[in-house]
């Protein structure tokens, strides 16, 4: 695509350097990245300035790679091409929604927001998907290095996607993504919001500024339509400020609700689900996918049999089998309304005790470390607390802080609580502890497949070490 297609596009753009030959009007642009690393011949380079970097000071590398362009916010030493806009974020939407020639025009695209339950529910959607026979893609947590990946990396895969016959992609839409402008430049078919609780507070700074944010997805420059979880208070909020249609779901909708830890069956609009999933925030996370695949047009009938579909979604209420005579259940549960909803589940099918095993990461919102320990004492019966990913952080003072909150319960449900920093260690004393009726619950890391602990990242995935480990007992025994 010819540049100046590209900064007809922007709205106020300063361009400079655009002398010789080729001249503006016929240089072509190829693609658009934001990393020097992958930069290819044609490409236009983004200089996103950040916390840690900023891509002006990689300008050079990126044009020696093979970049005809430049988009800054202040002119860079370097003899290309340069587009000066007020904030690069903003315009590298546009300009990547543009050169791809806006892929999300072309696909019926939901886009999937709150705390928790969007990794869930945008894969219960591509079952949905599946059961009606429509193609279907899932971008998330689960699919690359960020739940919504920056615009150049968004735009690009969209448009595979839709050249490749995809009619519907089911997406996670993070805060982060929202205020970064990843989402900019595209419109959502459907927006989906699930829940919202204590998250991220290191970077919104308030929960006030961290809903505000969320709630900017379901303006109408953004999406045509909104399904919002009617059992959340903000939920609420959202449907009686909406300005697009939008339709709301309840656990009120469901009759004959039995739950187990292999999943859940229930009635729903006059059909016999059989969840594959545990826990009740599952049938409500099942509520959301079912109400949005309704606006794409989908049947009843047809959602019954699509969310009834085999599913394992990684590191979400996945079940661990090496064998054992108890539960154990992994579980990405990292914020205190998050390790709750896990300990509910566990609580209302449980025949024995519950046991949890969970740490906090490092240089995240540190505030929540106390609310997750108060949490555990008051709601299993047997706490280990370990270390996360502890990052730059020391593990002793972010399991400090949770035993702050463990103490604060005057009268625990907890008969035992225990300081275990190694999580391996940790796991296996859980274990051992563990017998039949048991629920065995290894909350935080869910899918990772590393520990970070200082600037050391070792392979560390709790689903391995919990069957390695139960193995290791077994053949002791």
């Amino acid at each position: 695509m010819r540049l100046a297609t590209i900064v007809a596009e922007l709205n106020e753009v300063e361009m400079v350097g655009l002398g010789g030959s080729p001249s503006f009007d016929d240089l072509e642009i190829t693609d658009v990245n934001f990393d020097s690393r992958q930069v290819r011949a044609g490409s236009l380079f983004c200089c996103v300035p950040g916390v840690s970097d900023d891509g002006h000071l990689h300008a050079g590398d990126a044009v020696a790679a093979g970049a005809v362009a430049l988009l800054v916010d202040h002119r860079v030493d370097v003899d290309v091409p340069q587009l000066v806009v007020a904030n690069v974020r903003e315009a590298m939407a546009t300009v990547s929604a543009t050169c791809f020639r806006h892929p999300a025009d072309g696909l019926l695209v939901v886009g999937v927001t709150g705390t928790n339950g969007k990794t869930t529910t945008t894969w219960m959607l591509r079952n949905i998907f599946t059961a009606a026979r429509r193609k279907s893609e899932v971008i998330g947590t689960l699919s690359g290095a960020r739940t919504t990946p920056e615009s150049p990396d968004l735009q690009r895969r969209l448009a595979e996607w839709r050249d490749d016959g995809v009619e519907i992609v089911a997406m996670e839409v993070s805060s982060h993504a929202i205020d970064q402008c990843r989402v900019d430049a595209m419109k959502f078919r459907v927006a989906l919001f699930t829940n919202l609780s204590r998250d991220h507070l290191d970077y919104h700074g308030s929960m006030e500024e961290y809903f505000e944010t969320k709630a900017r997805l379901f303006d109408p420059e953004r999406c045509e339509s909104a399904v919002v979880n009617l059992d959340s208070p903000h939920g609420r909020l959202l449907a009686d400020a909406a300005t697009v249609p939008t339709d709301g779901y309840s656990l009120d909708e469901v009759e004959e609700l039995q739950l187990s830890v292999e999943g859940s069956t229930f009635r729903w609009m006059g059909h016999q689900i059989s969840l594959p999933l545990g826990g009740l925030f599952n049938v409500s996370n099942a509520l959301g996918a079912a109400h949005a695949a309704r606006i794409l047009g989908v049947d009843d009938a047809t959602i019954a049999k699509g969310l009834s579909l085999p599913l394992v979604v990684e590191g979400r209420f996945e079940r661990v089998d090496a064998g054992q005579p108890f539960a154990i259940i992994v579980d990405y549960a990292h914020t205190p309304d998050g390790l709750e909803q896990l300990l509910r589940a566990a609580g209302e099918i449980v025949e024995g005790r519950v046991i949890v095993v969970f740490g906090c990461g490092g240089d995240r919102d540190p505030s929540k470390r106390s609310m997750m320990g108060e949490t555990a004492a008051q709601r299993a019966d047997s706490v280990i607390i370990t270390a996360d990913n502890s990052r730059s952080e020391s593990t002793d003072q972010i399991i400090a802080s949770i035993v702050e909150g463990v103490q604060r319960v005057s009268s625990p449900r907890a008969s035992s609580i225990i300081v275990e920093p190694d999580r391996r260690t940790a796991i296996s004393m859980a274990l051992r502890s563990a017998v039949n009726g048991d629920i065995v619950l290894l909350a935080g890391k869910g899918h990772e497949t590393v520990q970070i602990i200082g600037e050391s990242t070792t392979p560390f995935d709790d689903r391995l070490v919990a069957f390695e480990e139960w193995k290791q007992l077994e053949a002791t025994r």
